[in-house]
């Protein structure tokens, strides 16, 4: 085979390989796992990367797969303006929070429950720019603290708190006092000896005239 005839059968299949795998130029970032109290509300951030310029006919799907990995459910779809559900457990649930201009097409997802356990996927198309990543959040729901728990946690640790302290001030006071009476003993002990001292120096003083 010649040079030319070569290149361009290189060149033809390559361009063949191009149009079977085209390239992923679209590229979706979530957060990979986001835990969440039960009866709050979450935002979904869900960003997009395209090297086409953002288009009219941009179209942006929301689903969720159940842990029981039971069939996808739709939960949000964004094509000019955002579509509410007629039906389903998302339905009035879920509020659009993106900016299309700054490549967000996030979500909000209203009081959650432990059924929202599972996978969301966040799938972004802007023609000529339709296949690429898909984003996903596995979502965990966990249970809301009761408030007789968080009280009984809370007076726990301030009860061992007053605890301490009051050890602390004990000892603290029971060492004053030792201190305090130590230095009292000390000064009886000094005071007696003084007077033990004088009374000898008196007592020797009038026993010198008697010897004289």
């Amino acid at each position: 085979m010649h040079g030319p005839n070569w290149l361009g059968a290189v060149l033809f299949f390559e361009v063949q390989l191009q149009a079977l795998w085209p390239a992923a130029a679209m590229e979706v970032h979530t957060s990979k796992e986001v835990d969440a109290v039960n009866g709050t509300n979450l935002r979904l951030k869900c960003t997009f990367s395209s090297s086409s310029p953002i288009s009219q006919h941009l179209s942006v799907t929301w689903n969720f797969q159940p842990e029981d990995l039971s069939s996808h459910e739709p939960v949000f779809y964004y094509l000019k303006e955002p579509y509410k559900l007629s039906a389903g457990r998302f339905k009035e649930r879920v509020t659009w929070d993106g900016n299309i201009e700054r490549n967000d097409v996030s979500i909000v997802i209203w009081n959650l429950q432990p059924t929202d356990n599972g996978t969301f996927t966040c799938q972004v198309k802007n023609p000529p720019d339709v296949d690429g990543t898909i984003g996903e959040v596995r979502l965990r729901v966990v249970r809301k603290v009761h408030f007789s728990e968080i009280h009984f946690l809370a007076v726990a640790i301030g009860s061992a708190c007053v605890l301490m302290i009051i050890v602390v001030t004990v000892v603290i006071i029971c060492r004053h006092h030792q201190k305090k009476a130590q230095e009292k003993r000390i000064k009886v002990a000094d005071t007696e000896l003084r007077e033990k001292e004088n009374l000898k120096i008196r007592e020797e003083k009038e026993a010198s005239p008697l010897e004289d």
